[in-house]
């Protein structure tokens, strides 16, 4: 066979398959058997393998993977990949669209509205038409780079397909990667063949699959994706694609697949058929979702309406009501919390909801399961609001037997056998070493509001303690690699990587280390109150040691003429810094050689001076941690209850309790526009 023979072919092969590809995945159309197709794909292969140098990263024969990768490397995000808000009712959509008439003074009347697929998001960049990159979505900024993985989905196209409608030099899109109910099915066959653990639900599988080193084993599960944008904010973007069905008419011009059944909606009341239709044949389409995506149309607008937090004013999710099934309470056993309160946890019957299944649903304290009227052998009826938090909504009296037990709290903690005291609705483990206590508190130690101990997770956590490597939160500072990468399953990078990561993280500002201690009722609010009240005098504290000392030199009425501080959180304060095993924590602290920093961006004065804050409800101009932060910088300060001391309650989009406490107590309540101006 002459060169010029194979090249023909070559290309003829790649074309055919690419076409049948197309017809299959995005005009749902199957013009020839999958053994035709695979005959096909043999041919190719066979053809490449004859002639190395003819192929090409483009190449069908590429989906299926190269050698196993050692780690995944990282890849930087175009622009951020935001999550969405959720609304589950009527109310919630209308609440939604007020607070963008609020927001942009305008109402918008066209949506596009699309299924919401329960996968795995993706972002892909094409070059000049040709895949370079896919990357998941990671924390929004930064993700994993799955190129390799991605390769092997037979619904990506590797080249795009160019028409009337030019493909930019560079694409970037953005869609979801999921799994077929039958291949899940198939493939939890074989797990359960092989005495392997079956997966839960195809999301849970598309995600493990995608995050194979090996992309072997990706190349055999048959993932799908559908496209559901093009990332772009600038105007050359907007004029480009007027809107975003635009942006849905492209993407399935240029052969990415998009879902079938998105619309455009003229109207919410046309949104609320579209989520009614949606959801009755949800059983019968052959992938999960879990609600529809509502997106403003007009581009411009969505820009306009910019983000909150982590999602866009311009798009939600709307989700499916939420899902219940009945099952059976096992039993209910107590856990201890990081402050020594103890939990019942119902232990329940498996039970599968969505896909999901469900062993275990939090009760609160005891007044909720007396609510409930629950016992142990009860039937309940089990939800999952928003498909996310497993809660028992009511018991089924008809099927009691009569042999149900009733509940009763413990009189002595289940971790340690201290005695239990009643502190209001709460029971708690009246011992301050309880193990499970210091579990949980070491996991709030390093949380991202205190020493923000990155990579220091509660797995690990856990496995410290078992191993006995960590008797308090000074240990964590003490570790070497060679104690890390000891225990099972730790290699010598990642020790590496969790003590460097500790010892950077020696240094903390005064409020932030205060917060960290997991004092009884001190959070975040209070931490700053003391630190704000006593700055004059905490500037020259660089210790854990001199906190202490300076702490210890104030008496009980001292710490209650702190703004914002009662007698009760007063007390706790007063009590951890004169307890023999706190000042112990305190001094390993001192000498593990961590620092306070003093406490930068609290003015002396300020328009705010001397006015406390309680902020309530939804704000749209700025997020309530943003809010909070104006009223610090300008020497005001901020409390999440309400009292009599309160100078104002700023009061959002559906505020609640607070709110009407604010009433009741004659405290002065402000919208966000009269907060707005208030600190401008």
């Amino acid at each position: 066979m002459k060169k010029g023979d194979p090249v023909v072919r070559i290309t003829k092969l790649r074309d055919t398959i690419n076409r049948h590809r197309y017809a299959y995945h995005v005009l749902d159309r199957q013009n020839i058997s999958d053994e035709a197709l695979d005959s096909l794909k043999k041919e190719l292969f066979d053809l490449e393998a004859e002639y190395p140098d003819l192929v090409t990263p483009d190449s069908p024969t590429q989906r299926v993977g190269g050698k196993a990768l050692d780690e995944f490397k990282k890849i930087q995000h175009a622009g951020r990949m935001y999550s969405l808000n959720d609304a589950f009712s009527e109310t919630d959509i209308e609440a939604w669209l007020t607070r963008i008439k609020n927001f942009s003074g305008i109402l918008p009347e066209e949506f596009y509205c699309d299924l919401k697929m329960d996968g795995l998001a993706i972002e892909l960049v094409y070059k000049n038409g040709v895949l370079v990159t896919a990357s998941t979505r990671g924390d929004g900024t930064t993700g994993e780079d799955v190129t390799e993985n991605i390769k092997t989905v037979d619904a990506i196209p590797l080249r795009l397909t160019a028409d009337e409608n030019p493909i930019p030099d560079e694409l970037v899109l953005r869609g979801e990667v999921f799994l077929a109910k039958e291949e899940l099915k198939r493939i939890n066959k074989e797990l359960v063949t092989d005495n392997k653990e079956p997966y839960a639900n195809p999301r849970n599988l598309a995600a493990g699959t995608l995050r194979q080193l090996d992309p072997k084993i990706a190349a055999s599960r048959k993932l799908r994706f559908y496209a559901y944008g093009i990332w772009g904010e600038d105007a050359t973007h907007n004029e480009r694609y007027r809107t975003r069905s635009a942006e849905y008419a492209a993407l399935k011009a240029w052969g990415v697949p998009v879902n079938p059944f998105g619309e455009i909606s003229n109207g919410v009341a046309a949104v609320h058929v579209f989520q009614d239709k949606v959801e009755k044949m949800r059983e019968s389409l052959p992938y999960e979702i879990d609600g529809i995506v509502v997106s403003v149309n007009d581009n411009a607008a969505y820009a306009q309406l910019g983000y909150v937090g982590k999602a866009p004013r311009g798009a939600i999710a709307y989700k499916f009501s939420p899902l219940e099934a009945t099952t059976v309470v096992n039993t209910i056993k107590v856990q201890v919390g990081r402050t020594g309160v103890l939990t019942p946890v119902a232990h329940l019957r498996p039970v599968i909801l969505h896909g999901v299944t469900i062993t275990h649903a939090t009760l609160h304290n005891a007044d909720e399961i007396e609510r409930l009227g629950l016992k142990i052998g009860d039937t309940v009826i089990v939800s999952r609001a928003g498909d996310v938090i497993p809660k028992i909504k009511a018991v089924v009296m008809d099927l009691r037997t009569g042999k149900e037990i009733d509940f009763i709290m413990p009189v002595v903690c289940p971790a340690d056998g201290a005695p239990v005291i009643r502190d209001g609705v709460a029971y708690r483990c009246s011992n301050k070493q309880c193990g499970a206590v210091l579990e949980r508190s070491l996991k709030h130690f390093v949380s991202r509001n205190a020493f923000n101990i990155e990579g220091l997770g509660p797995k690990i956590i856990n496995k410290l303690l078992e191993e006995g490597m960590v008797a308090d939160a000074a240990d964590i500072f003490t570790l070497s690699e060679g104690d890390v990468a000891a225990l099972p399953q730790f290699g010598e990078l990642s020790a590496k990587n969790i003590v460097c990561e500790a010892a950077s993280k020696k240094t903390i500002s005064l409020s932030k280390f205060l917060y960290a201690l997991g004092i009884m009722h001190v959070g975040e609010e209070t931490a700053r109150a003391v630190t704000r009240h006593y700055r004059a005098e905490l500037m020259d504290v660089k210790t854990p040691t001199d906190v202490a000392a300076f702490l210890q030199g104030k008496q009980l009425e001292d710490l209650q003429a702190v703004p914002d501080i009662g007698p009760v959180v007063a007390e706790s304060l007063y009590a951890w810094f004169h307890d023999s095993r706190s000042m112990r924590l305190i001094g390993r602290l001192t000498k593990a050689r961590v620092s306070i920093t003093p406490e930068l961006g609290i003015p002396e004065g300020g328009i705010l001076k001397g006015k406390s804050f309680v902020i309530t409800g939804t704000l749209f101009a700025l997020s309530r941690d943003e809010a909070k932060e104006k009223i610090r910088a300008l020497g005001g300060t901020t409390s999440e209850s309400v009292s009599k001391k309160t100078s104002y309650v700023v009061a959002g989009a559906e505020a609640g309790s607070k709110r009407e406490a604010a009433e009741k107590l004659g405290v002065r309540i402000l919208s966000e526009v009269e907060f707005l101006a208030l600190i401008s």
